[in-house]
């Protein structure tokens, strides 16, 4: 069981919890001018990275509230939850906390990798 440490109501099981995807993810500046193929680009295309990465949570059957979290993807750690009114932490203050190598890619589940 995870547990997450909710920045409203504080530690909670992770089935009270929602993933929101990709934290900080910028609007177009001028929407009415992009194309559908930069539509696309922004509401369906994300990073998914294997590693520490900027996520947005909502506490679903709690308190309701959202707010952002830095959680290493290929552990399921959560490494920083702060509110989203908050300032941003910087990345590489984090460090990944895999214990061993793991044999996989950076990116994706490697089901496409090719292997040399």
């Amino acid at each position: 069981m995870i547990l997450i440490n909710c920045p409203y109501c504080g530690e909670r099981e992770q089935s009270e919890f929602s993933n929101g995807g990709e934290a900080h993810v910028a609007r177009p500046k001028n929407p009415e001018a992009l194309s559908d193929k930069d539509w696309g680009q922004y509401v369906f295309y994300r990073s998914n990275p294997k590693g520490i990465f900027y996520e947005r949570w909502v506490h679903t059957h709690g308190c309701r509230k959202w707010f952002n979290a830095v959680r290493d993807t290929s552990t399921d750690t959560f490494l920083k939850i702060y509110r989203l009114d908050d300032n941003r932490p910087d990345i590489s203050e984090f460090k990944s906390t895999l214990k061993s190598p793991s044999g996989e890619p950076s990116v994706g589940s490697g089901n496409f990798a090719v292997k040399k």
